[in-house]
């Protein structure tokens, strides 16, 4: 996918128009106003640690075709890749000082990025509370134009009605592909009386069958979490879970080998009031909760009872029921019986908390451009 959006993103280049406007502010009309789209000048991007080249990418690669040069900030834990990245560009014959990498922590390097007078635009892709921090710096600085993409607990809602065997391969890709540390894993999944005990039934028997080991074998299909400091987060968050109620369906412990490998888990019996109803995880842990049979307006009520709004999801067979769904649900991205379909060309960011503005498709380009109105009398 970083491929394709690089080749996505140089078709724009050359397309970048402005637009000719009517205008009638004087008689005889002898005015012309047209706009311009201009690069925005230096752009500074901090990127999070889950996916160290696509992330890159889906920001890089919209700034560069728009004009801009970019000062990028790779995630503490993770810096080689852009590192490596800036040596490969050089190589491919990007001038020098268009892309430029500054390793380092958040509090220091991603802190002077966003305080310095001559970066006029900052994209983070995190947390919500470092996006908080980044926007209030921001403002303090000169003002940067800023776009957020943040936390979520993005709702997987699976219908009686649904092709089940698809919801339940499909709703487990949609929790533990890439190890959970995914920024629109379904954070929370309401199943439907009729079929809750038996997906909850069939999840767990698929669970037990995932292969878990070294990364770069092709057999695997779950590896280690990214770093020590987050795998005992999941442990806690476990742990918090099954204290206020919830029932361990499966995992929830670290395996007995080298690495940080935390079980795929399943956690069933979640209420509304609990710790893990509300907060993102980051990691593989499936939250199911049940909800009445036909009481559509009720689970989305519940669904969207959130301060986060980046992505849900819905498996039913009931086309008016999933347009109601896709029409009332909070969030900026959503999936019809499917989940984690991203594309180059369809844009994508969330709502509320989860941030705003978008990578990706054409909305993306204008995250780093600005419109210049000229109006020429004759």
């Amino acid at each position: 996918m970083s491929i394709e959006t690089w080749r996505y993103f140089a078709g724009w280049a050359d397309k970048i128009q402005g637009s000719t406007i009517p205008v009638s502010h004087a008689r005889p009309n002898r005015n012309l106003s047209f706009t311009k789209r201009e690069p925005i000048g230096v752009c500074g991007l901090v990127t999070p640690w889950n996916y160290p080249l696509m992330m890159l990418s889906w920001k890089m690669a919209a700034c560069l075709a728009a004009g801009n040069t970019v000062v990028i900030k790779p995630a503490q834990v993770s810096p080689l890749t852009a590192l490596k990245f800036a040596e490969l560009s050089a190589k491919a014959g990007i001038p020098p000082g268009v892309i430029n990498v500054v390793p380092g922590k958040g509090s220091e390097a991603g802190n002077a990025l966003a305080h310095h007078p001559l970066v006029r635009k900052l994209g983070f892709t995190g947390s919500t509370e470092v996006g908080q921090v980044i926007m209030k710096s921001c403002a303090e600085s000169n003002l940067k134009k800023v776009s957020l993409e943040l936390g979520g607990k993005s709702p997987l809602i699976i219908c009686s009605d649904c092709d089940l065997d698809k919801a339940v391969r499909l709703g487990m890709q949609s929790v533990f592909f890439n190890k959970g540390e995914n920024c629109i894993a379904a954070g929370r999944l309401f199943v439907e009386d009729a079929v809750h005990d038996e997906f909850i039934r069939r999840v767990v028997a698929e669970t037990k069958k995932i292969a878990i080991g070294d990364p770069l074998s092709k057999a695997t299909s779950h590896g280690p979490q990214n770093h020590l400091a987050h795998l005992n987060k999941l442990l806690e968050y476990v742990q918090i879970g099954i204290r206020e109620g919830a029932k361990l369906q499966h995992g929830g412990r670290r395996l007995n080998r080298t690495g940080y490998f935390f079980e795929p888990t399943i956690l069933s019996n979640v209420e509304d009031h609990m710790y893990v109803a509300k907060e993102e995880s980051f990691g593989p842990i499936m939250i199911i909760s049940r909800f009445n049979d036909g009481d559509l307006d009720g689970v989305l009520k519940r669904a969207n009872a959130t301060e986060f709004g980046l992505a849900s999801g819905i498996f039913t067979k009931d086309i008016s029921k999933a347009l109601r769904f896709a029409e009332k649900i909070e969030a900026g991205t959503v999936f019809i019986n499917t989940y984690n379909k991203t594309d180059v060309a369809a844009p994508f960011g969330g709502f509320k908390q989860s941030g705003f503005g978008k990578d990706l498709g054409q909305e993306a380009l204008n995250e780093y451009l600005k419109t210049k109105c000229v109006t020429v009398e004759y």
